[in-house]
């Protein structure tokens, strides 16, 4: 009896003890799910919920840029930045069939030095630099009537979001999470500006 007894109490513990094990190893795994989730900046349901319309007047949805990264610019045409429409050009024709799109928004909002129609911004960007990447109809990038477009990039970012002049610059990366802002100096040839298309592209 009392050998009996013995045994039993060793395989109680030993119940004991794999139950515990298998509540520990439960617990790990949801803590190894928990960490796995992918780390990004912003909602890409918030992002593809945003509409532009294009300089034609038609509609375009953000959603339309699914599954590419996009570098969205305030352009204007006369502007000391205006220039950058050359290097936009150059580097949509260099990454577009990897992927990247560049959206131009003519906004009005810096000097008022985009006072034209759309179809005087569009004839101006093909005639002087050779535009073909899509431009939105004109925009407010600021002020009370900011197109939620920089809204949601404010809040994604922060304050470097918010546009201080004419070619800002905001890439959203294939998920549609905002990676980073860039301020009208830096250039499209930029090698940091670069490098965060190349690595948004290879991700």
């Amino acid at each position: 009896m009392a050998t009996s007894s013995l045994i039993m109490k060793h395989l109680l513990a030993l119940l004991i003890a794999l139950v515990l094990v298998a509540c520990s190893g439960e617990a790990e795994l949801k803590v190894q799910s928990s960490s796995s989730e992918p780390n990004t900046i912003g909602s890409a349901a918030v992002v593809y919920d945003i509409d532009f319309q294009s300089i034609r007047g038609e509609p375009m949805p953000f959603e339309t840029f699914k599954g590419n990264v996009v570098l969205v610019v305030n352009t204007a045409s006369r502007c000391g930045y205006t220039g950058q429409y050359a290097g936009l050009q150059e580097q949509y024709e260099t990454f577009k069939d990897d992927g990247l799109v560049v959206l131009g928004a003519p906004a009005n909002n810096f000097g008022g030095q985009e006072p034209g129609t759309e179809e005087q911004i569009k004839s101006f960007c093909e005639i002087n630099y050779g535009v073909d990447f899509p431009l939105t109809s004109k925009v407010e990038a600021v002020g009370p009537n900011q197109h939620q477009f920089w809204r949601e990039a404010k809040a994604a970012l922060g304050d470097k979001a918010e546009p201080k002049w004419n070619f800002h610059k905001i890439l959203v990366g294939r998920d549609g999470s905002f990676i980073q802002a860039y301020p009208s100096a830096i250039r499209p040839a930029d090698g940091e500006l670069v490098a965060d298309i190349e690595r948004a592209l290879a991700g």
